[in-house]
């Protein structure tokens, strides 16, 4: 979606809502497709003592999946994002500026990065999830595991020895 802001460029104080779904259904993360929902982007863009402020959010439920017990699940992703607009750049480092062309930009291509760009790269069901058991597979957040094999420390192996003579 290109927006053009023609109209407030010479305008002080004047402002250009906007709203609209973007769709990332091809996007992939690690072999899944989580973005299955529309992306909800809705901001503003204003202008400030000359200066063209863009503001915008970019909000959607993702299908995710725990990297620690394997088990799906929904979260809600948002992404808030803030630039300057300008006709030139004088810094071209500086990632905050977008520069128009011909009084306009590509807001979804914008949208669109910010949002993949702000994705996790691990997903967890919840900050406590305990995961599987390396042996045995069990989902540790239903209980403990059934399985006897534990992980010993290699350095305490020595005493691990010991306490298997005492049983």
């Amino acid at each position: 979606m290109r927006l053009n802001v023609q109209k407030i460029i010479n305008a002080p104080g004047e402002r250009i809502d906007f709203q609209f779904n973007l769709d990332l259904s091809d996007v992939e993360f690690g072999g899944l497709y989580p973005i299955q929902d529309p992306v909800v982007v809705a901001g503003t863009v204003r202008n400030i003592a000359g200066m063209l402020q863009l503001n915008f959010e970019a909000s959607t439920v993702l299908n995710s999946v725990c990297d620690r017990c394997l088990k799906p699940f929904r979260q809600p992703k948002t992404v808030s994002r803030e630039y300057l607009l300008a006709k030139e750049v004088q810094d071209e480092e500086n990632d905050e500026i977008i520069l128009l062309e011909n009084d306009e930009f590509d807001l979804g291509d914008l949208a669109r990065t910010a949002f993949i760009l702000d994705m996790d790269t691990k997903t967890l069901c919840s900050e406590d999830c305990k995961g599987l058991c390396p042996h045995c597979g069990a989902d540790l957040n239903q209980g403990p595991c059934s399985c006897k094999k534990k992980d010993v420390d290699p350095r305490l192996a020595v005493l691990a020895k010991l306490l298997e003579k005492d049983e």
